[in-house]
C-alpha cells in the first residue's frame, strides 16, 4: 500500500498533512480554473492566466499551450509563460514531431523525466532558445477524440520530477482547456455571422436606396416595378428617371454573380449612371450614356465582370421609346389591340468586356400599349424539381392581362412566379417593371 501510494502521489504516508495541503491547493486551482472558463474576457487572456497558474500550481519552470491547425496540420505556439516565451512563439510543430507533435498524433499523455533520453524529444528548441529542458508533462487537448491542442509544463524547480500526480492533474485541465477553447471557438463564429449578418442587412439598406423610393408620377404613362433580391444583397438593379418635361429613362441592369462583389458593383454603375445625367440631362443621348457606362466598368473591373443592361429612353410627345439592349433578357412590347408580342433585342455585348459600338432601335408605341421589363431571375426562376418559369408561361401571362394596369400586370407577374417557385429557395434576384402607356 505504502509502495502504491509512493507511486501516485510522489511522498509517503508519513508525510500525508503535506500531501493533504497539496491536494487541497490543486482543488483550490481547478475550481478557480473552472470559474474563470464562465467569465467574459477574450481567449487568448483567459488561456494565458489558466497557464500562468499552472506552472505555479506544478511548481514549474515553462508552460505552453499548442492549439492544433487542421488547415496546415501543425501545433502553433499559442501561449507560452516562461524566460523564453517569446523566442517559443515562432515555432510550430507538425504532428508526430518532437513530444507535443507526438502526444498530438496518439492523442495519449506523456510524463517524461529526462527529456535527452527520450528518443522524441527535439532538442532544436534548446538550442535555439538557450534553453534547458530536464523534465515534462504533455497532455492532449480532446474533445469528443478530437484534437483541440497540447497542453505542457516543463522542468519542476528545484530539480524534482513532476509526479503521476502532477499528470493526473494536467490531465483534467487540458479536458477543461479543450471545452473552454471549442466553446470559444463556437462563440467566435456565431459573433462573426451575427456581425456579418448585419453588416449584409446594412448593406441591404444602402442597395434599397440606390433604387428609386418613388416612381414618378406620369399622365400619360403608368409605370410599376420591383426588385426582391435571393439573398441580403444581389446583382439586379433598375431605375425609372424624369429627366424633363419632355424624356423618362427606364433601365434594368443585371451584374454577374451575387452578393456583396455583385451589389458593389451596382453601387459603381449607379454613380456612374447618375454623374453622367448631372452633366448631361437635358441631352442625353442613349448611345452616348451606355458607351460611357461601358467604359467605366471596364476600367472597374478590368473585363473581369460584366453587367447586362437594358436602356429606354422615352420621348413623351412624339410617343416614342430608343431602347438599347446591351446582352440583357429582351423586353417585351405587347399591343392591347393584338396578341402579337415583340422584343426589343437590338444593342450589342454586354458592358464591362469590350469596348465595342452598340445599336439602338426606335419604337412608335400607342396608347395600350405595354412594355415589360425584368432579370433572368424572373425566367429563370426555379421550383423544387428544378424546372423553370419560362418565357412561355410569361408570354402567355401578358397575353391575358394586356388590357390591365401596370401595376395588375406585375402584382400577376409576380404572383405566378411565386405559384410556380413554391416553397423553393429563390435562386436568383427577381427584378421586373412594367410600362403602360395611356
Amino acid at each position: 500500500m505504502d509502495r502504491q501510494f509512493d507511486v501516485l502521489y510522489g511522498t509517503s504516508l508519513q508525510d500525508a498533512p503535506e500531501l493533504a495541503r497539496v491536494i487541497f491547493e490543486e482543488m483550490k486551482f481547478l475550481h478557480q480554473i473552472s470559474l474563470k472558463l464562465s467569465e467574459k474576457m477574450p481567449l487568448s487572456t483567459l488561456l494565458y492566466e489558466i497557464m500562468e497558474s499552472s506552472k505555479l500550481v506544478a511548481r514549474a519552470e515553462a508552460s505552453s499551450l499548442l492549439l492544433y491547425d487542421s488547415r496546415d496540420k501543425k501545433l502553433h505556439f499559442q501561449t507560452v509563460t516562461g524566460a523564453k516565451a517569446e523566442m517559443v512563439k515562432k515555432f510550430s510543430l507538425r504532428l508526430g514531431e518532437g513530444i507535443a507533435g507526438w502526444v498530438a498524433q496518439k492523442k495519449q499523455p506523456l510524463l517524461i523525466e529526462d527529456c535527452y533520453r527520450d528518443e522524441r524529444f527535439n532538442q532544436e528548441f534548446d538550442r535555439h532558445t538557450q534553453f534547458r529542458t530536464r523534465s515534462m508533462i504533455c497532455v492532449p487537448m480532446l474533445r469528443k477524440n478530437k484534437l483541440i491542442g497540447v497542453l505542457q509544463v516543463i522542468n519542476k524547480k528545484g530539480g524534482a520530477c513532476f509526479t503521476p500526480r502532477d499528470l493526473i492533474l494536467f490531465e483534467t485541465l487540458a479536458a477543461q482547456c479543450a471545452i473552454a477553447i471549442e466553446n470559444a471557438r463556437l462563440v467566435e463564429v456565431e459573433v462573426a455571422a451575427e456581425s456579418l449578418r448585419h453588416e449584409l442587412e446594412k448593406a441591404r439598406e444602402i442597395q434599397q436606396q440606390l433604387l428609386p423610393g418613388q416612381l414618378p408620377d406620369y399622365q400619360d404613362l403608368e409605370v410599376a416595378a420591383q426588385l426582391v433580391p435571393a439573398e441580403h444583397v444581389g446583382g439586379d438593379y433598375y431605375n425609372i428617371l424624369r429627366l424633363d418635361e419632355r424624356h423618362s429613362l427606364f433601365m434594368v441592369a443585371d451584374v454577374t454573380g451575387k452578393g456583396i462583389p455583385a451589389a458593389l458593383l451596382v453601387s459603381t454603375l449607379h454613380s456612374a449612371l447618375l454623374t453622367y445625367l448631372k452633366m448631361y440631362r437635358d441631352r442625353v443621348e442613349p448611345l452616348d450614356l451606355v458607351t460611357a457606362l461601358n467604359r467605366v466598368l471596364l476600367d472597374c473591373t478590368g473585363g473581369t465582370r460584366f453587367v447586362t443592361c437594358w436602356f429606354g429612353l422615352y420621348d413623351h410627345p412624339h410617343r416614342t421609346l430608343t431602347s438599347i439592349n446591351c446582352g440583357h433578357n429582351y423586353p417585351y412590347l405587347v399591343s392591347e389591340r393584338s396578341e402579337h408580342v415583340r422584343a426589343l433585342e437590338q444593342g450589342g455585348l454586354f458592358l464591362g468586356i469590350f469596348d465595342r459600338p452598340y445599336q439602338t432601335e426606335k419604337v412608335q408605341l400607342i396608347p395600350g400599349d405595354v412594355i415589360v421589363f425584368f432579370s433572368d431571375g424572373v425566367t429563370e426562376a426555379e421550383n423544387s424539381r428544378r424546372e423553370l418559369y419560362g418565357e412561355a408561361r410569361l408570354l402567355q401571362l401578358l397575353a391575358a392581362m394586356r388590357r390591365n394596369s401596370a401595376r395588375e400586370i406585375l402584382n400577376a407577374i409576380t404572383r405566378d412566379i411565386g405559384q410556380h417557385v413554391g416553397r423553393a429557395k429563390p435562386s436568383d434576384d427577381i427584378t421586373c417593371g412594367v410600362i403602360r402607356i395611356i
